[in-house]
């Protein structure tokens, strides 16, 4: 196993001053998965202030942000560092805040961590690997197991039982049954932590390499019923246009798709955690749309509007950012429009208007769009893509034509207060978003139409140019 230079300059300067350090928990892990990460974890017998003096005239730059908690960061040629006394920590299993107090062995501080595989470390002056609980052998066969009972480990802090669903979305790993079974019993701990630490999870977990499976085992547990409710409740609906699906296993492939389309298309860039929300989350709106019609069928109309406001609640509720928010939650409200698309029976206007209500979302919602096409029938789905592909090729078409980056009006604020002698306010707003619709409608007049368009309109608001 490769460790990095950085770590063994540490690790000397540590046992030159009388103090054993050890690489630990994920940096250990991804070390033996292959994955070598620039930040590294440290665990050592050192109490803080050793800690800060060992690396001073050594780190480029030391923080203590942490140092409540008996941790010290550094960083040193790229890499990030984070040194930590051995903790013995006691938790009141209230909230989530330990009564930190300090240890003074390696297999101490290693029982307190929340699962097998990462609790592992290498003693870096002897090169000593260190594996009281089976990390190893549970990483060979990648299995999520707890080094106490699971039941004590999410006591202490029932973050770890979401945590455990991310390593399933991001490693691919299987958890033990017991640690599901008190996964199941416990799930209501959750609501011990903060949206914050809960959002911060989620947002992991979603863009794991197979967000699918974590999410399946949130529902399975009941844990998403206290963190997403909005997923597990799509199970009640049957989805109209899917009848081999319900609306949950169906969004749940949808996002398996998005994950595809979002690699296929750029496979240099990250994940995009706005487009996996949104095809998580896009129709949420349908269990409460939900209307059985007469002859059998089944009806979920306006559920894109429903589900737009319900995906925002929720995702302000978790404490994502505004413009998370706010894009997620238009995504879900436009993922349908195309559907009235039909064969083409959109008007030039009816594009422009898709692509400016897009605005800087469109290519995500193109990959939404196409997500959302989950039947089992070939023909029809061929069919759906190549409407599609029709639809796109139209947008750039027209793109060529006209810079739909930045529909306005052909005359600006300005332009409208000198020609009708207005003074700044609501009625020159109003003027203008007249003027965006003609553009939207007509495409890009020319000055002498656009003026004589304002007129018309000014004289249907009794407004009298002075200009």
């Amino acid at each position: 196993m490769r460790i990095s230079p950085v770590a063994e300059e540490l690790a000397a300067r540590f046992d030159k001053a009388g103090h054993r350090l050890y690489l630990v928990g994920g940096s250990v892990r991804d070390a033996l998965l292959g994955r070598l990460s620039p930040d590294l974890d440290f665990t050592t017998d050192a109490r803080p202030d050793r800690i800060q003096a060992i690396l001073s005239g050594w780190a480029e730059a030391v923080w203590d942000t942490g140092i409540e908690f008996g941790t010290v960061g550094a960083s040193r040629r790229g890499s990030t560092l984070e040194i930590t006394t051995f903790r013995a920590d006691v938790y009141d299993r209230v909230g989530r805040k330990p009564e930190v107090s300090f240890g003074d062995t390696i297999e101490g501080d290693l029982v307190r961590r929340d699962f097998t595989v990462n609790a592992m470390a290498i003693e870096l002056s002897t090169k000593t690997f260190i594996d009281p609980h089976g990390g190893l052998e549970a990483l060979a066969r990648k299995t999520l197991d707890t080094p106490a009972t699971p039941e004590e480990s999410f006591a202490d802090d029932p973050l770890r039982m979401l945590r455990a669903a991310r390593f399933v979305a991001q490693l691919g790993f299987e958890p033990a049954p017991r640690v599901v079974t008190a996964m199941t019993e416990m799930s209501g701990e959750i609501a011990r932590i903060t949206p914050e630490r809960v959002q911060a999870e989620l947002a992991k977990l979603i863009t794991g390499v197979a967000p699918r499976q974590g999410i399946e085992l949130m529902v399975d547990t009941g844990l998403a019923d206290h963190v997403l409710p909005e997923v597990p409740g799509m199970r009640l609906a049957i989805d109209e246009h899917h009848q081999h699906k319900d609306v949950y296993q169906h969004s749940l492939t949808v996002l398996e798709q998005a994950v595809d389309l979002e690699t296929r298309h750029e496979p240099t860039s990250g994940p995009d955690l706005v487009l996996r929300l949104a095809a998580l989350l896009h129709d949420i709106g349908k269990p409460d749309t939900r209307r059985f019609e007469p002859g059998g069928g089944v009806s979920f109309h306006h559920h894109e509007v429903v589900g737009a406001k319900m995906a925002r609640k929720r995702l302000r509720a978790l404490r994502f950012s505004k413009e998370i928010v706010n894009d997620v939650s238009q995504l879900v409200f436009l993922h349908l429009r195309f559907h009235g698309y039909g064969r083409g029976e959109w008007t030039d206007s009816a594009v422009r208007r898709y692509v400016t209500d897009a605005g800087e979302l469109l290519p995500r919602l193109h990959k939404l769009v196409r997500a959302d096409c989950t039947t089992r029938n070939r023909r029809k789905a061929a069919a759906l893509q190549r409407t599609y592909d029709e639809l796109e090729a139209r947008i750039a078409r027209i793109a060529e034509e006209e810079d739909l980056k930045a529909v306005r009006p052909d005359l600006d604020g300005n332009e409208i207060m000198k020609l009708l002698g207005i003074p700044p306010g609501p009625l020159v707003g109003k003027a203008w978003r007249h003027l965006k619709e003609l553009r939207l409608d007509r495409g890009p007049l020319d000055h002498d139409e656009a003026v004589a368009e304002l007129r018309r309109w000014a004289a249907e608001q009794g407004i009298e140019p002075t200009g």
